[in-house]
C-alpha cells in the first residue's frame, strides 16, 4: 500500500503536534451541596422490580423519540416517523436498563462504593439546575410520574452510574494499566445472572424544581457545556443534532478516535457511546443525520478509507456500512442527507476526485454517482441540500481554488453548472448553509492563510449570485462554524492563521446585515471544532489551539433567541447536515505524524 505523505499547505503547515497535557480525572468524595426546592420531601422505602424499570425506560425513550428529527420539511423523508416500537424492541429497552444496574453492581461489588441515595439526590437537585431544556426535563418528570423516587432510580441513577464508573475506570487505568472491569465489555458480555436488584431502603427524596422558562437560555449569552464524562479532546471530529442530544464522534487529539459521547442539554450531561462494532478511528470523515441514525463514512488513519458506519442513539448500536461498490477512499469530501440517501462527492485519495456515491441505508447499498457535466475534481469544497438537489461549491485542486460548483439531482442522477457570474472568489475551508432558498457562503481562504470575510448568496431557482455585505461582518477567517437558525447563519470560532477566534457574527439575508455574537463567557477561541443547532441555542465543541492543551474537549452554548420554533411533531425542523472539518495544525513543538491532508503539490 502507497504510504501517504504530509505536506506543508503553502507556509501554514497541516502538520499537528503530538501533546502530552497532563490531565488528571479527580475522583472526589466531596459533592456539590444540595439545592432546595419548594417541594416537600418525599419518605420512600420500596424497590423497583426489573419490569418496573423497564416500563420507566420505555417512558423515558418515548420522550426521547418524540423529540427526534425526522428531516421532512424540505420534502427529504417521504415516510412518516415510525412509532417507538417500530425502532427499539423490549429486549433493547431491557438491554438499556440492564447497563445501568450493571454499572450499579460493579461501584458496589468491585469499587466498594455503591451510589447512596443522597449522591441520588444531589444528581436530581443538578439537572434540575444545570438544564438548559427545562421543558423536556420536565417532559421527561412527567412520564416518570413527578414521583421523586422513581425519577431518582430511572433517571439519576444511570447518569450518575456510567459517569461514576467512567472515572474509577480512567483513574485506575492511569495508575494500574489495564484493569478487571472495563465497561465496553460489560456491556457487551453475555451475563447469564439475573438482572441485578437494588435492595429496598428507606430513602427521603424531595422532588427539584424546574425552572418555568419554555427554554433553558437567555438570550444573547454563552454559557459552557459540561466536560464530565465529556469526550478526550480532539479536532478533526464530526456532530449531529438528533432533536433532544448531540452526538460527536472520531477525529484526532494525539491520536485517532474511534470514540464519541452524545451530550444531553436537557440534563446538561454526557454519555459514551458504544465502541462495540463501530468504524476504526479516524479523521477528515463526513457524517448525516437521517432520522434514527448518525451515518458515518471516509476519513483518514494514514490511509484514506471508503468504511464507515450507522450508529442508532436509541440502542447505542453501530452497524457497518457496506464496501461494495463504495467509492475509492478519501478525505475532505462532502456528504449530505437526501431523506433517503447519503450523496457523497469530491475529495481526495492520493488524487482528488468529481467522483461519488449515494448510500442507501434501508437496502445498505451504494449507487456511483454520474461524472457527466459534473465539476471539476476538488477538495475542501462545500455542499449543502435543497430539498430535491445536492449543490456544491468552491474547494481547490492543490493548485487552483475553484469559484464554480454544481448542482446534483440523485432522481435523475445527472449534474448541472451554476453561474460564476458575481459568485464569491475561488476559496477553501468556508462555510456554506440553505436557508430555505439560497445557499449562503462565507469566508474561507485562498491560500494567503489570513482568510477572508466575504460570501455569496446563490438562488438555484434564478442561478444567480448577491455578494453577502461585509459591514460590520466578522473578521477574516476560516476553518470556523456555521449553523442555519431558520432566519440567521450565525458564524463562530476559526482561524486567520495567527491566532484562534473566541468571536462570531449573525447574517441575516433578508436584511443582509450583520450583528456580532457576545464575547462575555464566550468558549475560548479555536479552530477545526464543531457546532450544531438545537432549535434556541449554537452548540460549539472540541477543536484545537495554537498552545497547550491544543485540543480541546470543551464547548459552549450560545441563545441566539430565533424565532420560535414548533413544538416536535412526527415531522419535526431538521437541523443542517454536519461535516467535519479538516484543520491546520496547532504551533508549537512539532512532531511529524500521519495526517489526512491532500498530496504535495509542485
Amino acid at each position: 500500500m502507497k504510504k501517504k505523505r504530509t505536506p506543508q499547505f503553502g507556509s501554514f503547515s497541516l502538520q499537528l503536534v503530538f501533546c502530552s497535557a497532563a490531565v488528571c480525572s479527580m475522583i472526589t468524595g466531596t459533592l456539590l451541596a444540595f439545592f432546595h426546592p419548594e417541594a416537600p420531601a418525599k419518605a420512600s422505602q420500596r424497590m423497583l422490580t426489573f419490569a418496573e424499570r423497564v416500563a420507566y425506560q420505555r417512558a423515558i425513550e418515548e420522550v426521547y423519540w418524540h423529540h427526534r428529527i425526522w428531516p421532512r420539511s424540505r420534502g427529504e423523508r417521504p415516510d412518516p416517523k415510525p412509532s417507538l416500537d417500530a425502532v427499539m424492541s423490549q429486549a433493547q429497552i431491557e438491554s438499556k436498563v440492564q447497563d445501568y444496574l450493571r454499572n450499579s453492581q460493579a461501584l458496589e461489588d468491585y469499587w466498594h462504593r455503591p451510589i447512596t441515595a443522597e449522591q441520588l439526590q444531589v444528581e436530581m437537585d443538578r439537572m434540575a439546575q444545570r438544564t438548559w431544556d427545562p421543558a423536556v426535563l420536565r417532559e421527561l418528570f412527567d412520564a416518570l410520574e413527578n414521583d421523586p423516587f422513581v425519577i431518582a432510580e430511572c433517571l439519576a441513577r444511570p447518569a450518575l452510574a456510567e459517569r461514576l464508573v467512567t472515572d474509577l475506570y480512567t483513574h485506575e487505568q492511569r495508575i494500574h494499566g489495564e484493569v478487571k472491569v472495563e465497561p465496553e465489555y460489560r456491556r457487551a458480555s453475555a451475563d447469564n445472572r439475573a438482572p441485578y436488584e437494588m435492595a429496598a431502603a428507606s430513602a427521603s427524596y424531595r422532588l427539584p424544581t424546574i425552572s418555568d422558562r419554555p427554554s433553558g437560555c437567555i438570550g444573547e449569552t454563552w454559557t459552557a457545556t459540561s466536560t464530565t464524562n465529556a469526550p478526550a479532546p480532539r479536532t478533526s471530529h464530526t456532530a449531529v443534532w438528533t432533536g433532544s442530544e448531540m452526538i460527536v464522534w472520531g477525529g484526532y487529539g494525539g491520536s485517532y478516535f474511534n470514540t464519541g459521547g452524545s451530550y444531553n442539554p436537557s440534563t446538561d450531561s454526557w454519555a459514551a457511546i458504544s465502541i462495540l462494532n463501530a468504524p476504526s478511528a479516524r479523521g477528515g470523515y463526513t457524517a448525516v443525520w437521517t432520522g434514527d441514525e448518525m451515518i458515518v463514512w471516509g476519513g483518514d488513519d494514514g490511509m484514506s478509507l471508503n468504511t464507515g458506519g450507522r450508529y442508532n442513539p436509541a440502542t447505542n448500536t453501530w452497524t457497518a456500512t457496506s464496501t461494495t461498490n463504495a467509492p475509492t477512499g478519501r478525505l475532505f469530501h462532502t456528504a449530505v442527507w437526501s431523506g433517503s440517501q447519503m450523496v457523497v462527492w469530491g475529495g481526495w485519495g492520493e488524487v482528488e476526485f468529481n467522483t461519488g456515491g449515494r448510500y442507501d441505508p434501508s437496502t445498505d447499498s451504494w449507487t456511483a454517482t454520474s461524472t457527466i457535466s459534473a465539476p471539476a475534481a476538488r477538495l475542501e469544497h462545500s455542499a449543502v441540500w435543497t430539498g430535491n438537489e445536492m449543490i456544491v461549491w468552491g474547494g481547490w485542486n492543490g493548485v487552483s481554488y475553484f469559484n464554480s460548483g454544481g448542482k446534483y439531482n440523485p432522481s435523475t442522477d445527472s449534474w448541472a453548472g451554476i453561474t460564476t457570474s458575481n459568485a464569491p472568489s475561488g476559496r477553501r475551508f468556508h462555510t456554506a448553509k440553505w436557508s430555505g432558498n439560497e445557499m449562503i457562503v462565507w469566508a474561507g481562504t485562498a491560500g494567503s492563510n489570513s482568510g477572508l470575510n466575504s460570501g455569496g448568496r446563490y438562488n438555484p431557482g434564478t442561478n444567480s449570485w448577491v455578494a453577502t455585505s461585509t459591514t460590520n461582518a466578522p473578521a477574516a477567517r476560516f476553518i470556523h462554524t456555521a449553523v442555519w437558525t431558520g432566519s440567521d447563519m450565525i458564524v463562530w470560532g476559526g482561524t486567520d492563521g495567527l491566532l484562534q477566534f473566541s468571536t462570531g457574527g449573525r447574517y441575516n439575508p433578508g436584511a443582509d446585515n450583520w450583528m456580532a455574537t457576545p464575547i462575555t463567557n464566550a468558549p475560548e477561541g479555536r479552530a477545526g471544532h464543531t457546532a450544531v443547532w438545537s432549535g434556541s441555542e449554537m452548540m460549539v465543541w472540541g477543536g484545537f489551539v495554537d498552545f497547550g492543551p491544543f485540543y480541546l474537549n470543551t464547548g459552549g452554548r450560545y441563545c441566539a433567541q430565533p424565532d420560535p420554533t414548533p413544538t416536535p411533531t412526527p415531522t419535526p425542523t431538521p437541523t443542517p447536515t454536519a461535516t467535519s472539518t479538516p484543520t491546520p495544525s496547532p504551533r508549537g513543538t512539532p512532531v511529524a505524524r500521519p495526517r489526512p491532508t491532500p498530496h504535495p503539490r509542485p
